[in-house]
C-alpha cells in the first residue's frame, strides 16, 4: 500500500465483502459484542499482523501491538499504561482464556537494542526498550554465537521470555494462571522461513508449531 486511495479501494472491498445482505459477522458481533478467547501481545512492524498470519476472523483476537511487542512489569509509577490497560480489559472484562506473546524474526526494536542503537534523545523508544535490556545482557553473556544475525535471534526470542516472566507480575493474571483458568505461550514468527515457533518450557527451547 503506497497511498490514502488504495486504503480507501480496499475498505470498498472489505465493505463488499463483509457488508453484503448475506454476511451477518458484523450484525452478530454488534449484537453480541466482541468474546474472544485469545489476547495477542504483538509487534506493531507493518510485516507481522497476528490476524493474517494466524488466518483468523474479525473478532476471534484481541490484539495489543507496541514495539517490539513487550510486556513491562506490573506498576502504577507512570501516568500512561497502554499495553496494561489492555491486558487488564482482554483478562478481566473479556475474559481471555489465552495470552500469546508473538515475536518474530528481523525485528527492529531488537536490532537496535542489541547494536546500541536506541539514542537518548529517542525517549520513548529508549524507555520502552529497556523493558528487553535483561535479554539483551542474557544473550551476551550466553550466547556462543559470533553471528550478529544468530544473537539477534536469540535475544528476539529470550525477550518473549521477558514478556512471559513480566504477565506473571499482574496478580489478576498469575491469579488465573495458577487457577487453570488462563494460560500464556511465548510464539515466534519466522519470516524467512514461514514457520511459527513455541516456547517449550519443559526443554526450554523453541519448537516449530
Amino acid at each position: 500500500m503506497s497511498s490514502t486511495k488504495q486504503l480507501i479501494e480496499g475498505f470498498a472491498r472489505f465493505r463488499e465483502k463483509h457488508f453484503s445482505q448475506d454476511d451477518a459477522l458484523f450484525r452478530e458481533l454488534v449484537e453480541q459484542g466482541q468474546t474472544p478467547k485469545t489476547l495477542v501481545v504483538a509487534c506493531c512492524d507493518a510485516r507481522v499482523d497476528p490476524a493474517l498470519i494466524l488466518d483468523c476472523a474479525p473478532g476471534d483476537l484481541f490484539v495489543v501491538r507496541n514495539v517490539a511487542n513487550l510486556v513491562p512489569p506490573a506498576e502504577n509509577q507512570g501516568h500512561y499504561h497502554g499495553t496494561s490497560a489492555a491486558l487488564e480489559f482482554g483478562v478481566r472484562k473479556l475474559n481471555v482464556e489465552h495470552i500469546v506473546v508473538l515475536g518474530h524474526a528481523h525485528c527492529g526494536g531488537i536490532h537496535a537494542l542489541m547494536a546500541g542503537d536506541v539514542q537518548k534523545e529517542d525517549a520513548f523508544i529508549s524507555e520502552w526498550m529497556g523493558i528487553a535490556d535483561a535479554a539483551r545482557e542474557q544473550v551476551n553473556r550466553e550466547c556462543l554465537a559470533t553471528d550478529d544475525a544468530e544473537r539477534q535471534r536469540a535475544c528476539e526470542q529470550q525477550a518473549i521470555l521477558v514478556s512471559l516472566n513480566n504477565l506473571m507480575t499482574f496478580p489478576w493474571i498469575r491469579g488465573r494462571v495458577e487457577q487453570g483458568t488462563l494460560a500464556l505461550h511465548g510464539w515466534y514468527f519466522d519470516i524467512e522461513h514461514g514457520e511459527l515457533l513455541g516456547y517449550n518450557a519443559t526443554a526450554c527451547q523453541f519448537e516449530v508449531l
